[in-house]
């Protein structure tokens, strides 16, 4: 094979090498109205049991049928036109394993974002016992003070509540 060649070229020379059954040109016809993306019964993709389908054939028939290397042929071309359906399912794989990748990296985000909350809080809770400590010996030193002075040394601010 020199080069792309059309659906039409190479049923014409199908056509020519071999003497085809009403089989083999419903199973053309429907290849074709996959291929133009006006399915009638399937859901449009171009595969064997949708083409099957749309020809009213078995999957059987369809590979005895000579047909069925034409369209291997066709689809295996470089600059195969391929119906809207199937690229747009191929859209939408592309894009749910890029929602796959954004979603594992979200959760990985999370991940580290409540262990360095869990990290903040346990700072918090270390630094409010010290300063529960830190008050203690607050009124434990003022105490003292009042006793060793006997009244006579006043705070120059007024101590703030525990």
């Amino acid at each position: 094979m020199t080069g792309p060649r059309t659906t039409q070229t190479v049923f014409a020379r199908l056509s020519r090498e071999h003497e085809l059954s009403d089989k083999d040109r419903a199973i053309m016809r429907a290849f074709e109205q996959l291929l133009d993306g006006r399915p009638e019964i399937t859901d449009g993709s171009v595969n064997v049991v949708n083409i099957a389908a749309e020809a009213g054939v078995s999957r059987a028939s369809y590979y005895r049928s000579p047909v069925a290397s034409a369209v291997k042929e066709i689809l295996t071309a470089p600059d195969a036109k391929r119906p809207e359906v199937d690229e747009l399912k191929a859209e939408v794989t592309r894009l749910r394993k890029e929602l796959r990748e954004f979603r594992l990296q979200k959760a990985e985000e999370v991940r580290d974002l409540k262990a360095t909350v869990t990290v903040y809080a346990n700072q918090i809770q270390v630094l409010a016992l010290r300063n529960a400590e830190l008050e203690v010996d607050a009124v434990a030193l003022r105490g003292q003070i009042a006793q060793a002075t006997g009244g006579s040394v006043r705070p120059l601010r007024k101590p703030s509540a525990p």
